[in-house]
C-alpha cells in the first residue's frame, strides 16, 4: 500500500529540520509516544538504529526504526518495523517562499501474516493518521518562534 502526504509548514526549512530531527521534540508532536530508545549507529544518520514505543489506544505497539537515506533537505528515509508491518518512509522538505516549508511524505507499507488482510480494509485510517500526525508536527514547529 502506498500514499503520499503533503502539507506547509509555515516556518523556514532549516526550522524546520532543526526540530523534526531532534528525537527530544518527538512528544511534544507525538502524544501517543510512550519511549524514544537510540539503540545503534550515530543518531540520525544512515544505519542509526531506535526503538519507538506507542499507545495505541487499547494496543501497545513496539517499532524499530532504522534510518536508511539522509541527504536533507532533499530526502530522508526511514524505515519502520512492527508486527506483520513493514512501512518505509520517504520524507522531502523544500522551502517554497521565506518561512514556508512544503513536507512531501511518501509511504510504502507492507504487510505479512493477517494484517495482509486486514490492510485491504485500513487505507484510509492509515493515511488519516499520517496526515494527522503530520499536522501535529505544522502546529507544533509553527508555535516555536524563529
Amino acid at each position: 500500500m502506498k500514499f503520499h502526504i503533503e502539507i506547509i509548514v509555515d516556518i523556514s526549512l532549516n526550522k524546520l529540520i532543526e526540530l523534526f530531527e531532534n528525537p527530544e521534540n518527538l512528544k511534544k508532536w507525538q502524544p501517543n509516544l510512550l519511549k524514544f530508545e537510540h539503540l545503534s549507529g550515530d543518531l540520525g544518520q544512515v544505519g542509526a538504529k531506535s526503538r519507538i514505543n506507542y499507545n495505541m489506544g487499547i494496543k501497545k505497539i513496539i517499532m524499530n526504526e532504522t534510518v536508511l537515506k539522509r541527504n536533507l533537505p532533499d530526502e530522508f528515509v526511514l524505515m519502520y518495523e512492527s508486527d506483520g508491518v513493514t512501512n518505509t518512509v520517504t520524507n522531502n522538505f523544500k522551502e517554497i517562499a521565506p518561512n514556508k516549508t512544503r513536507w512531501i511524505m511518501q509511504n510504502n507499507f507492507k504487510f505479512g501474516g493477517l494484517m495482509k488482510f486486514a490492510a485491504l480494509a485500513m487505507k484510509g485510517v492509515f493515511k488519516k493518521q499520517t496526515e494527522l500526525t503530520m499536522n501535529r508536527f505544522k502546529a507544533f514547529a509553527e508555535s516555536i518562534p524563529e
